[in-house]
């Protein structure tokens, strides 16, 4: 897979996983845990965002 390929897919992943964050906050019960762990992923997919977009300007 190309690396421009694969860094709009992790970028795809990463605004699904926002909107189910918000789907997840705006419920009246919702959930810490699922939040947190759900942040946490999303965090991890911009890290490796961050760390390929650097990688392919050097």
């Amino acid at each position: 897979m190309a690396l421009s390929a694969h860094l709009q897919e992790l970028s795809e992943k990463h605004r699904q996983l926002e909107r189910r964050i918000e789907e997840e906050t705006a419920r009246p019960a919702s959930d810490d845990v699922t939040i947190r762990r759900l942040k946490q992923e999303k965090l991890k997919l911009k890290d490796e965002i961050v760390r390929l977009g650097a990688e392919t300007r050097h």
